[in-house]
């Protein structure tokens, strides 16, 4: 997807948040265990962490866990001097209430927020009197998912420091049997070998993993601070061609249907990519990778088709063809000549798509359809209502759609939607240099369709999960759960019907056995009921409007209550002692991008029709400026596209001018509203005398300018207020010139991870985590060797990972990973690979130190891509006064003198730059060189 962005700076848009561990002469973290038991796949995780304050004076005390993000909350409490402290799990708006008290005076609140791909982090505190102790208590459930054959239990030791009485006990109990039980993740490592004791007996299984003090220093990821890590307990249950694993009491049931042994059906499937402008670099490269490795996979008596897409749709063959070889060499070569280009037109694409599948019956087949894209609608139908009716019309249930949404820009949800609306799924890929294997890991879940249109049939049961799914796919699982008639056990009769190949098949006998009916087992059942109906209802609200949709909610928030699970309709108020804050945790959304340690529920916007100006507009400004100008800011008016071409104005905004000063906001007028979660969230305990800022949601609107010679401008769809925030953490890059007056200069806010160099043929790739210096660098610096080999540097040494295992260098020995060679000298790393070559400099600002890279010898090759392969800028000045602007590749730009500090050069000189915004700088969104995880 084609962008023009032209972006309105906004002091203090990003926030800068240092996490503070604990210091173990303050606190002492004497205890943490973590206690899974797994029951039927449905595992209930207890973290247990006691603490004592060693001080002579109260102390703050921190817990901070992280946990899957698949999982529920359902239980927290504290213990302090023989008083216990619940938490209590109510209705999100009730908690916001409580919360907005607490906030009142003055208090501040805690967080659940989201941690990468997989984990969401928990955080709260207590002040704990002088020499007493705390006991914290977490509990939370999930049901685990089989994907590709195992069921993987992700447990995540980050305790803050090392601790001498740790440990992870874990009890799987199946009543199928254990197939196999292996331990995997960063703590499973050659160093912690000894820490983990593996146990497996016919049905049952134990892990345990007690490392010492000294192991918790020393393994990967481990430090002075204690573990950061993860233990995976891979397994899998044994099967058999039969209506599977089925657990019952006298109330519910659950049942594990997973047969083996089923011939694959062949399948027709077509691959819709996204090659819009937004897939520029890496995306594309990495999509290309992953679609060649997928046709490989293709199997003879499939049949496939290939289509991309930006403003147009072009396809490999307009038809599905045989996937032999010549059809899949003759793929493969369209694949490697995808390029991107364009905007990017979902509705057509996706509507062409299910038009191929549809004009290819095949008897004994199975149909898929795969859409992906990293951006929204932006060409043809944009609406995402119609698009979505649209796509339904012509599936028509007919075949499964799975959106993969590559990034963060993408409206997830409404690919979310589109998919189970289709019974399909979506998919987040993470924009890493693992998506290309995110990617086929993602496709090989559904590459061996064995059945379809299976129908769960349930005889003497009722309040029913799930039922009817289109396909069942090799190495996954369905589960479906109920509540028994009148609790009458002898006649609750289970059935399975589906098709395999071309022929009925029909499941009805058992192997299961009818568990005792005691309170016990009851519970267990009735929570994994719960917890299924609670995760379907939540998706089944997502597709449905009006006043069936405020059913669907209605009755989810009812069963979250009921369970006490934290869902994204209830939050947990966490009782302290009296004087003491009131934390309310609550769950975030998928790609909810929220900042750490910020509290709950509080909007940096709201809807309202007005908001005053604090400085008052001037006169109209100079030919060519943008608007009136006043105090420090100029006026835009705000349009919103209204179909054919047409614009309604929905208010102005005031952007900052060369002087500098804070942007402010105009008089505008009331547009479509936006979801309340939408919003971001703001720091309680501003000073209200801080700078302010207009704030964001995260979906875009055309908003064209007035008077100005910039076509328009991507804008968000809110109702911008003024809210306080802190003065923002940013970084100044510059940007070198040829034959020109002063280079460029441009800030990126936020300790964030950036791209920076990216070596296509030598598959390297090497990225970069900014510090929390204002104006200073980097962090840390990964190299990417291979997937499973990379170097860290960081200032105070060099670690190589190969697989699990990792060393640490911090003298001046040569190191060798594969075709990358790493010598440090003093302040300087030397990082070598064929003709490219990049020193790594340690610098120094107000006491703390930082690394700035810098290409000192650049490759022949012209594919490179990253900050650091960036080529010299080249500018013209077309006007000075009263405005100073650049024309850079045709555009005119508006830029400031300003300074910056150059630290590719040892002794870090000060320079006079052109100040501009970094998409300027850049020729393309910023975001193409941001990277989640670095």
């Amino acid at each position: 997807m084609e962008r023009a962005v032209v972006q309105i700076t906004l002091i203090g848009l990003l926030l800068a948040l240092v996490t503070t561990l604990p210091n173990k002469d303050d606190w002492d973290i004497y205890s943490f265990h973590i206690n899974s038991t797994v029951n039927s796949r449905y595992a209930t995780t207890v973290i247990t962490s006691r603490v004592a304050n060693r001080m002579d004076v109260s102390k703050e005390i921190e817990f901070q866990v992280r946990i899957p993000k698949n999982a529920f909350i359902s239980k927290f409490k504290m213990l302090i001097d023989g008083q216990e402290y619940d938490g209590v799990v109510k209705a999100k708006e009730q908690a916001k209430r409580q919360y907005t008290q607490a906030v009142s005076r003055g208090q501040s609140a805690g967080l659940v927020s989201s941690v990468g791909r997989t984990l969401e982090e928990f955080k709260t505190s207590v002040t704990v009197a002088a020499h007493k102790k705390v006991t914290f208590e977490l509990t939370y459930e999930e049901l685990l998912k089989r994907r590709l054959g195992k069921y993987e239990l992700q447990i995540h030791a980050r305790p803050m420091q090392p601790v001498k009485d740790f440990k992870v006990d874990v009890y799987i109990n199946e009543n199928a049997g254990i197939k196999f039980i292996d331990v995997k993740g960063g703590l499973s490592t050659n160093a912690m070998a000894n820490a983990i004791t593996k146990t497996h007996v016919d049905k049952q299984a134990w892990v345990y993993f007690y490392p010492t003090e000294d192991q918790q220093k020393t393994c990967d990821g481990c430090g002075d601070q204690g573990m950061n890590g993860d233990l995976v307990i891979v397994y899998d249950v044994n099967r058999d061609t039969s209506l599977g694993d089925i657990k019952r009491s006298a109330g519910y049931f659950v049942h594990h249907f997973a047969p083996s042994n089923l011939p694959p059906i062949p399948k027709n499937v077509v691959f819709i990519i996204d090659q819009s402008g937004s897939m520029h670099g890496r995306k594309m490269s990495q999509t290309r990778i992953a679609l060649i490795h997928i046709l490989n996979d293709l199997a003879e008596d499939d049949h496939f088709g290939l289509i991309t897409f930006d403003s147009d749709i072009f396809h490999w063959k307009r038809e599905l063809v045989q996937a032999n070889k010549e059809n899949l060499n003759s793929a493969k070569t369209f694949a490697r000549g995808i390029t991107d280009r364009g905007a990017t037109d979902i509705n057509r694409a996706v509507l062409e798509g299910a038009r191929m599948l549809n004009a290819h019956p095949r008897e004994g087949s199975a149909s898929i359809l795969i859409l992906l894209t990293d951006g929204d609608p932006t060409a043809g139908e944009t609406n995402l209502e119609r698009i979505q009716s649209n796509v339904r019309r012509v599936i028509a249930d007919k075949f499964p759609l799975y959106c993969l949404g590559f990034g963060f820009d993408v409206n997830f949800e409404f690919l979310k939607k589109m998919s189970l609306q289709n019974n399909g799924v979506a998919r987040r890929i993470y924009e890493d240099s693992d998506a290309d294997l995110q990617l086929t890991g993602f496709y090989e879940e559904v590459a061996t369709p064995l059945l379809t249109d299976v129908t769960m049939i349930y005889i003497g049961a009722n309040n029913l999960t799930q039922t009817n799914f289109s396909q069942y796919y090799n190495g996954s699982e369905i589960v479906v759960a109920g509540q028994i008639t009148d609790n009458e056990i002898e006649t609750f009769t289970p059935q399975v019907i589906a098709v395999s190949t071309s022929k009925r098949v029909v499941f009805s006998e058992t192997n299961t056995t009818v568990d005792s009916t005691g309170t016990m087992s009851d519970s267990h059942i009735q929570r994994v009921w719960a917890y299924l109906t609670v995760k379907q209802l939540l998706e089944k609200e997502l597709q449905l409007s009006g006043p069936e949709k405020e059913n669907v909610k209605n009755e989810t928030l009812r069963l979250s209550l009921k369970y006490s699970f934290v869902t994204p309709l209830t939050s947990m108020v966490v009782t302290k002692p009296q004087g003491e804050n009131t934390d309310v945790l609550h769950k975030p959304k998928e790609g909810e991008r929220q900042l750490s340690g910020l509290p709950f529920g509080q909007p940096l916007g709201r809807q309202t029709p007005w908001t005053s100006l604090s400085a008052q507009p001037g006169p109209p400004g100079p030919p060519g400026s943008p608007g009136r100008t006043g105090q420090g800011f100029a006026v835009t008016r705000l349009l919103t596209p209204q179909g054919s071409g047409q614009f309604r104005t929905f208010g102005y905004v005031a952007s900052q001018d060369p002087s500098g000063i804070i942007p402010q906001l105009q008089h505008r007028r009331r547009h479509p509203k936006v979801k309340y979660d939408q919003y971001d969230m703001m720091p309680d305990d501003v000073d209200l005398g801080l700078r302010y800022m207009p704030l964001p949601t995260y979906d875009p609107a055309i908003a064209k300018t007035v008077d100005m010679d910039i076509a328009y401008t991507i804008l968000p769809t809110y109702e911008p207020v003024i809210a306080p925030s802190y003065a923002p953490l940013y970084h100044r890059f510059l940007l070198k010139t040829v034959n020109q007056s002063l280079p460029l200069c441009f800030d990126v806010s936020g300790d964030v991870g950036l791209k920076l160099f990216h070596h296509p043929n030598k598959e390297l790739s090497v990225n970069g985590e900014l510090d929390s210096v204002k104006h200073g660098g980097f962090k840390r610096i990964v190299i990417h060797v291979k997937p499973d080999q990379h170097i860290e540097v960081d200032a105070a040494g060099i670690t190589v990972r190969d697989g699990q295992r990792a060393t640490s260098h911090t003298g001046q020995d040569l190191l060798t990973i594969g075709s990358v060679t790493v010598i440090r000298r003093n302040k300087e790393i030397d990082v070598a690979v064929g003709d490219s070559r990049m020193v790594i400099l340690v610098q120094e600002k107000d006491g703390q130190e930082f690394l700035w890279p810098v290409l000192r010898q650049w490759p022949s090759n012209t594919s490179v891509t990253g900050i650091l392969a960036l080529k010299p800028a080249v500018y013209e000045e077309v006007q000075q006064t009263p405005i100073r602007k650049l024309k850079i590749n045709n555009q005119d730009i508006f830029v400031t003198r300003s300074t910056a500090v150059d630290y590719s050069i040892v002794s870090s000189p000060t320079l006079d730059c052109w100040l501009l915004s970094a998409e300027s700088a850049l020729q393309r969104p910023l975001e193409d060189f941001i990277v989640s995880q670095i």
